[in-house]
């Protein structure tokens, strides 16, 4: 117990010394307090104006009070330039002669000011503050005069060509003398390199190289590197033709000098002025000037090394076309060997030299120039080591520059990204958050490329990897204290709509973005990862899958226990407004939120009266009537209701802004939001059309596969059908083809029988036809050509019998038995003839025998189609009959309960009149109890009549009461039945 109150009682009191060093520290602060004279002394009269106050001040007043003159002499100039310069200016180089480095300072800077904005009239006022600027530039403070040469050569581009030349250049002929000072020659140099963007090519020439050669040559090493790095600026100035004469042999023999200062300075101004020479001078001087450098070693020259990696894809990319392959062979080399500085070897331990870090992260700002030069057909063998080497280097910074050059590599090798697969996921999952920080400035490049190998990227195995290092990746951004990085990694992340399929990004992603959207606890982080959700939604081509995401919307957020979802709710409908068309955001989002009008925390409603006018800008009359009318009546609510004082300040505010609203917004405003929102509406159409191609397609699919199986079975019993067929329409055409060959014999046979002279020949020639005809064979065809022969020969003796013979009878007899012979001939063709027709009409017949069956076939398919159609018409009528018996059953409930309830209705009329009932029976009963009392005032006599005459009537009224009774007890046994 005691311990614990000595415990307490120490730490009370323990702090005391502390207490007295602070009282130490306060001291100083007392004595630096004003004193009474002092602040006399600070008081200045307000009648003065501001000129008067700025003299007096200058003159009498303390060093504080005049740096705010001088730093406030701008205004003034501003106010009454002549005044200042009459008065104020003369003074202020009084007060700069002996005065301190901070009036120094802030004089240079309100001189620069009055130059650069052109307050003043530059050729009435510039001398005077030109005197001023060159007076100091010699200051023997080098703070001081670093900063008035600062200020001329930035006031340098303002001044006009005459007045560099008399003020600037003539003295500068004097100070760039060995005579002058290190730090006259020095800003000499800086002066010559920004005056001579000025001037032409022949003054440059002839007034700025002589001093310029001079300066080069000087025996300081400080001043030939400051002019050497100036070069460049004159070497434009001057033209191609000068640099190569005059400036090009400088930089050759600067390049050689004895510092290595001196010989960076050369090497970075040759690398530079690399597109300003020919092929010859880049072959004979940078190459190599460039290989000799590629010689040094890293121990001799760290720094020009370090240019040399930074300048290394400058002078790639500007050499190419005049190196040789052994050139580029060791150059490429030399690359790799830079990459490797200072890493660990073997039997060598890594050095930590920020010089080897610096050349390593100059290779990885290098990269995408290497592989341009090296052809990115080769990486794999060419640079990928390097590559590979300098995404894993233990530095942090170098891996930081690789993952910034990431997607530049990445798009130069194009279909051959997987090969640097591997380096892209140990970059992602990198400890250190600086390198994702890095990777994720260009990430939505390098998932297009990564993204974009065809269709089947789903089968790689290289996929799901890629997946869960982008979900890792957030999962440890998410864990950190960084989010900023997270809110970027959160809009990167948007692209993976339009780059992964529907499936997976609904799987994967989208409820991780709904798990931040709920749980993280910063505002930044929230709205964006509502900005994702909502991209994700809006992309989503699958109305299951969208329909799902709105109602975790709803329930979990909209609907949510905690108003913590509410609020976020509403910052997904603000966002949503920006990214969904009107049309879908007044179907989906904006009865939910005018729904929040009842919430009963008030940051809910005062939220809500906040978004209002952006919930009154998305609605269109008169096609959002009743929406409108439910946000009027929202607003009516809040204003008849409400009783929180924020929110009804906010909802007044509101009810003005949205007044306005159609009144002050342009007109061409106006129609730039509806373009964009008809262009968004047509988007949103496009892809449900989508959708319904994908559905119409996956059908086709199925029907296809059906067909073709079908198909496949018919093929094969129809395959020995056609054969039949095609050798039946062979034979068609060949009977034919022979029809018509013994119509045209049969002709000529009928012409020669009607002359006599030469029937024998064509009777003797009909025969031999018909037997040629029903044969096939070689020998009928020689018999045939033989039969000619005959024939020809017996025309030709008929001939000559005819002119010769004297005997009619052997003629007629002759040609008689022809007759007979050509009528047998036409007999058998005419047989003939109809054995073909016949056959003609069982090919025609076999024809449309086929036709049939194609015709049957075809109306089996459509046969199947409308039983396809008609089932599916039949399903429909099911459920058509299921939902009229489903109403008829709720017709026969409604009636049963408007029976019940007339029921009801009776029972309560019932037992009303039971009431009734009892009432008056009870008034009976008090009459009775009354009507004794009354007659025993009466006399004896009238007591019997009137007791004869109560008896009566009591027994009457009983009947009726009686009867009464029992007609009630009947009504009620019958309601109840």
């Amino acid at each position: 117990m005691f311990p614990g109150r000595m415990t307490a009682f120490g730490l009370l009191f323990a702090p005391l010394e502390d207490l007295q060093e602070l009282a130490f520290i306060e001291r100083p602060i007392r004595r630096s307090l004003k004193t009474a004279e002092e602040i006399d002394q600070l008081t200045v009269d307000e009648d003065l104006n501001d000129i008067e106050r700025a003299v007096y001040l200058l003159s009498v007043g303390q060093e504080v009070q005049r740096a705010s003159v001088i730093s406030n002499l701008p205004s003034l100039v501003r106010q009454n330039p002549a005044e200042t310069f009459r008065r104020v200016v003369p003074k202020v180089r009084e007060v700069l002669n002996g005065a301190g480095v901070e009036i120094q300072l802030a004089a240079a800077a309100s001189f620069l000011t009055i130059l650069q904005d052109d307050i003043i009239l530059i050729h009435t006022h510039t001398y005077s503050i030109l005197k001023t600027v060159l007076l100091h530039l010699n200051h023997r403070d080098t703070v001081v005069s670093n900063a008035w040469l600062e200020t001329l050569l930035l006031a340098i581009n303002a001044l006009p060509k005459e007045t560099i030349k008399q003020e600037v250049l003539n003295p500068l002929l004097c100070q760039s003398q060995l005579s002058h000072s290190l730090q006259a020659r020095l800003a000499s140099c800086r002066i010559l390199g920004k005056v001579a963007c000025k001037f032409d090519s022949s003054i440059v020439k002839k007034e700025l190289l002589p001093l310029v050669r001079s300066l080069c040559q000087d025996l300081e090493f400080e001043v030939r590197a400051c002019m050497c790095r100036q070069l460049e600026s004159i070497a434009r100035a001057s033209g191609v033709e000068d640099t190569r004469t005059e400036l090009l042999p400088e930089l050759v023999e600067l390049a050689d000098d004895e510092e290595s200062s001196v010989r960076l300075a050369a090497f970075d101004t040759i690398v530079n002025l690399m597109e300003m020479m020919d092929g010859d001078d880049r072959l004979h001087v940078v190459v190599p000037l460039v290989m000799s450098v590629c010689d040094l070693s890293s121990q001799e020259d760290e720094a020009i090394l370090a240019s040399l990696s930074y300048q290394f894809g400058k002078l790639c990319s500007g050499l190419e076309g005049s190196l040789t392959d052994e050139l580029k062979a060791r150059l490429l080399q030399r690359f790799k060997v830079l990459c490797l500085t200072g890493l660990q070897t073997e039997g060598t331990q890594p050095d930590g030299n920020n010089e080897s870090t610096l050349i390593r992260c100059n290779c990885c700002y290098n990269l995408p120039a290497m592989v341009v030069f090296s052809d990115s057909a080769h990486f794999l063998s060419e640079l990928y080591p390097s590559f590979s080497s300098l995404c894993c280097d233990p530095e942090i910074s170098v891996r930081r520059s690789a993952a910034a050059s990431f997607h530049q590599v990445a798009k130069l090798l194009g279909s051959n990204v997987q090969l640097i697969h591997k380096e892209f996921l140990a970059l992602m999952q990198d400890d250190a958050l600086e390198v994702l920080d890095a990777l994720m400035n260009h990430l939505e490049e390098t998932l297009e490329v990564v993204l974009s190998r065809g269709d089947n990227l789903t089968l790689d195995n290289k996929f799901p990897e890629l997946l869960s290092g982008l979900l890792l990746a957030e999962q440890k951004v998410g864990c950190s204290l960084r989010w900023r990085l997270h809110e970027k990694l959160l809009q990167r992340y948007s692209c993976l709509a339009r780059l992964l399929p529907g499936e997976i990004l609904h799987q994967s992603f989208s409820p991780r973005i709904f798990i931040i959207l709920t749980t993280n606890k910063v505002l930044p982080v929230q709205k964006e990862a509502a900005r994702t959700f909502c991209t994700f939604l809006r992309y989503n081509r699958k109305q299951e899958q969208r329909q799902e995401m709105m109602e975790r919307l709803i329930q979990d957020l909209a609907q949510g226990r905690s108003y913590w979802n509410r609020l976020r709710f509403l910052d997904v409908c603000e966002t949503a407004t920006e990214i969904f068309s009107r049309k879908y955001f007044n179907k989906h989002f904006l009865i939910p939120a005018l729904e929040l009008v009842h919430d009963p925390v008030a940051n809910v409603r005062y939220k809500l009266c906040q978004l209002l006018p952006r919930l009154r800008s998305s609605l269109r009359l008169p096609a959002d009537k009743q929406l409108l009318q439910q946000l009027d009546f929202c607003v009516q609510k809040l204003l008849c209701r409400e009783k929180d004082k924020d929110v009804v300040a906010t909802i007044r505010k509101t009810v003005l802004e949205l007044d306005k609203l159609d009144l002050t917004e342009p007109f061409h405003k106006r129609q730039e939001r509806d373009l964009l929102d008809q262009k968004k509406e047509k988007e949103e159409t496009l892809l449900l059309e989508m959708e319904h191609l994908e559905r119409q397609q996956n059908e086709d699919k199925l029907i296809s596969e059906k067909h073709t199986e079908r198909k496949r079975r018919d093929s094969k019993t129809s395959f020995s059908a056609t054969k039949s067929m095609s050798v039946s329409s062979s034979g068609a055409t060949l009977s034919s083809s022979g029809k018509e060959m013994r119509k045209a014999k049969l002709s000529r046979s009928r012409s020669l029988s009607s002359q006599p002279t030469t029937s024998k020949s064509s009777n003797s020639d009909r025969p031999l036809k018909v037997k040629e005809l029903s044969s096939t064979s070689g020998p009928g065809k020689s018999s045939l050509l033989s039969s000619k022969d005959d024939s020809l020969r017996t025309a030709h003796f008929s001939m000559a019998t005819q002119s010769t013979s004297s005997m009619p009878v052997l003629i007629r007899s002759n040609t008689t038995s022809l007759l007979d012979r050509a009528s047998t001939l036409d007999h058998r063709n005419s047989a003939m003839d109809h054995k073909s027709s016949t056959l003609d009409q069982r090919d025609h017949r076999t024809l449309t025998l086929e036709h049939r069956t194609s015709n049957m076939e075809h109306r089996n398919n459509v046969m199947e189609q409308r039983t396809g159609t008609f089932d599916q018409r039949d399903h429909r009528t099911n459920t058509l009959d299921q939902r009229d018996h489903r109403t008829n059953t709720l017709d026969q409930r409604d009636h049963r309960t408007n029976t019940l309830d007339q029921r009801d209705h009776r029972t309560s009329i019932l037992d009303q009149r039971d009431h009734r009932t009892s009432t008056l029976d009870h008034r009976d009963h008090r009459s009775s109890t009354l009507e004794p009392r009354n007659h025993r005032t009466s006399t004896l006599d009238q007591r019997s009549k009137t007791m004869d005459r109560g008896c009566g009537v009591k027994e009457s009224q009983s009947k009726k009461l009686s009867i009464n009774r029992k007609s009630n007890s009947f009504s009620i046994q019958s309601g109840r039945d």
